[in-house]
């Protein structure tokens, strides 16, 4: 951006400002690269000019994230037994307790699993039985020795084998004691929270986490998401800035315009071998459901406070890589005030300001509001 060094015209409304060609007075010429302008002039074309000031300001990193389940909060449940669905009770999106029911399943394997318990308690009472008996008869000497002790360790085999089904039983997820010999196992939730994922249908055949296959599907996924974890990456450059307990803010293309807050709570000690980064989490609390499970998301990790000189974002005019501002430098000859545009290095801005590392000075007065009137396009 450079200015015209004749005549300028700010048209701002119905007001229409002549510079220097065709005054009805005569007035100086400014030189090349200035812009005199009387008070009225100023006025009618709503000029604000502000001092440039230091103002504690946030040096901030920016990463791209994704939302995860805290993962103290999820439940991703699978079926111990294999079989088929032949009812699914919790609804997608529906709340459910811990230990409530998400569906039924017919399984053949827990109807043998029920069946080998049964029969092992039984045969344990019979194995007992004949070992009391045998005993009576051997302390009476009308029993040899040896039948005693194989009655003993019948019984002994018996009792095992009556631990060994209930075992299984129990990794089963299953009852033992008063479950009849059927095949109908529920599936219950492993936590209290709400039904996120389901891929049970009645009928559906899966198989178990106790089978020989190779795949297991997942029927649920029950989590609570009032608090979520939100991942950022962080190259190796700014691993050293980033530490935990740091303020992060967090933004949605979901939500334009709103900030959800959070800390760092963990940096990665491993770095991923091929993008060479590491990851950063952020424990945030969600009371009002925003962020949802693997949502894509911006992180502006606050490395530190500082005082900077600072301006407002809407007083620097920028073309691609360059930045400059129009600066109010005093009063010309003939009492106008004199305008310069100015080229400036920024820094980091937060919150509508930005700072400015080089190019002004504390209390150089600067249009903040404006300054597109007084740019020009050519020489």
């Amino acid at each position: 951006m450079r200015w015209r060094s004749g005549a300028l015209l700010l048209c701002v409304g119905l007001v229409c400002l002549p510079a220097c060609r065709h005054a009805e007075v005569a007035e100086a010429t400014p030189p090349p690269g200035e812009i005199w302008l009387t008070d009225a002039q100023i006025q009618g074309a709503r000029l604000s000019i502000e001092p440039a000031a230091r103002r504690d300001l946030a040096l901030r990193l920016v990463t791209s994230g994704r939302v995860a389940f805290d993962e103290g909060r999820v439940g991703h449940v699978f079926s111990s037994v294999s079989g088929r669905v032949t009812r699914v009770v919790a609804a997608l999106g529906g709340r459910v307790g811990k230990g409530d029911a998400l569906a039924i399943i017919e399984s053949p394997d827990l109807g043998s699993a029920r069946s080998d318990w049964i029969k092992a308690r039984a045969d344990l009472i019979a194995a007992e039985h004949d070992y009391d008996r045998q005993k009576s008869l051997f302390e009476h000497h009308a029993a040899a020795e040896r039948d005693f002790e194989t009655a003993q360790d019948n019984a002994t085999k018996a009792e095992a084998e009556v631990e060994r089904a209930a075992l299984r039983l129990s990794m089963l997820r299953a009852p033992d004691e008063g479950a009849a010999a059927d095949q109908e196992f529920v599936l219950r939730a492993p936590i209290a929270g709400e039904v996120v994922g389901r891929t049970a249908t009645p009928g559906l055949e899966i198989q178990g986490m106790l089978s020989s296959a190779n795949v297991v599907q997942e029927l649920f996924t029950v989590g609570d998401i009032e608090r979520v974890w939100v991942w950022g990456d962080v190259y190796e450059r700014d691993l050293g800035k980033v530490r935990r307990g740091q303020k992060v803010k967090i933004t949605s293309v979901a939500y334009p315009g709103r900030a959800i807050t959070g800390d760092v709570d963990l940096v990665s000690d491993a770095l991923d071998s091929q993008s060479h980064t590491a990851k950063i989490r952020c424990a945030v609390p969600n009371s009002d459901r925003l962020l949802k499970p693997e949502m894509y998301v911006m992180l502006s990790v606050e490395l530190e406070r500082r005082e900077c000189l600072t301006l407002p974002r809407a007083a620097v005019l920028s073309a691609g890589e360059r930045h400059e501002v129009v600066v109010a430098d005093g009063k010309s000859s003939d009492g106008r005030t004199r305008f310069i545009q100015r080229p400036v290095e920024l820094g980091d801005g937060e919150d509508g300001f930005v700072s400015i590392v080089s190019g002004l000075t504390t209390g150089e007065r600067v249009v903040t509001s404006g300054s597109i009137l007084l740019s020009g396009g050519g020489d």
